[in-house]
């Protein structure tokens, strides 16, 4: 079975770089499958894309080394096997807020006897190898998103469930939760307080600690901290900010005045 390589840095002790996939191109998927990204993940939460364009995604990335993550719409068996039947080496499961939520992603993404994924693996065998149904518990990857207060009240609960790989902040929904202002690289004290609690519960249970991140001199400040798998933005945030420094210089030969258009996530 190809390895997955996300494992292979962690087992260094190193930290992973993922991309974002919001828009719904496979060319733009494989575009930034070139780039350099350790990991690409598809968004079909909050970015535009459905299942039929998720696939032709994956498949674009696997034009290259870089591994191919999802992160599904929510909590539920059906979306995560089709997810990894399509030939995602990872899935990033949002608002895990529970010992039992944990529990569930972990059934979900494992075959019996660890787990209770349905067997079906009809593009993960052509990306990941004929003998993928030996060695897909080992190699794929599960992440609990933890971004509510209640994930935070919980936490020892959601790290203690066996199987259960990685930790994924979603510092927005957080902020929220904890009566904050909702953005990436946060520096409000009690988010700030909040990402540095998870990031040690993580490292004391042995779980892989993740985090969106905005830019990339947040993210290597994360990296510094400890975080082993740092996300930099999307493609649709690179997208406006370069097209935005772009036509700003054209306009007034000075980059576009800040707020002068929407912010992407």
């Amino acid at each position: 079975m190809r390895e997955n390589r996300l494992r292979q840095i962690w087992a260094k002790g190193a930290a992973a770089v993922n991309g974002w996939l919001a828009i719904p191109s496979s060319f733009s998927a494989e575009t930034m499958a070139h780039q350099g990204f350790d990991s690409l993940t598809v968004d079909m939460q909050h970015g535009v894309v459905d299942y039929q364009t998720a696939v032709t995604m994956l498949t674009a990335v696997s034009t290259t080394d870089t591994m191919p993550l999802v992160r599904v719409p929510w909590l539920d068996h059906g979306i995560i096997m089709k997810s990894l039947d399509a030939g995602a080496y990872g899935v990033i499961c949002p608002m895990v807020n529970t010992g039992d939520d944990a529990e569930l992603l972990v059934q979900s993404v494992r075959y019996p006897p660890r787990g209770g994924r349905s067997f079906g693996p009809i593009r993960a065998l052509l990306y990941a190898g004929a003998d993928y149904p030996s060695h897909a518990n080992d190699t794929v990857v599960a992440f609990a998103m933890i971004e509510t207060a209640q994930a935070l009240d919980n936490i020892d609960d959601i790290l203690s469930v066996d199987g259960l790989d990685a930790l994924y902040v979603g510092p927005a929904d957080l902020s929220n939760s904890l009566g904050c202002t909702p953005k990436l690289d946060q520096d409000e004290k009690p988010v700030v307080e909040a990402i540095d609690m998870i990031l040690a519960k993580a490292k004391e249970h042995g779980v892989v600690p993740g985090l969106h991140n905005g830019t990339p001199e947040y993210a290597l400040r994360m990296v510094e901290k400890g975080f082993q798998f740092v996300t930099l933005a999307s493609d649709a945030r690179f997208l406006a900010a370069q097209a935005r420094e772009a036509v700003g210089k054209m306009r007034t030969g000075a980059p576009a005045p800040a707020g002068s258009s929407a912010e992407v996530y």
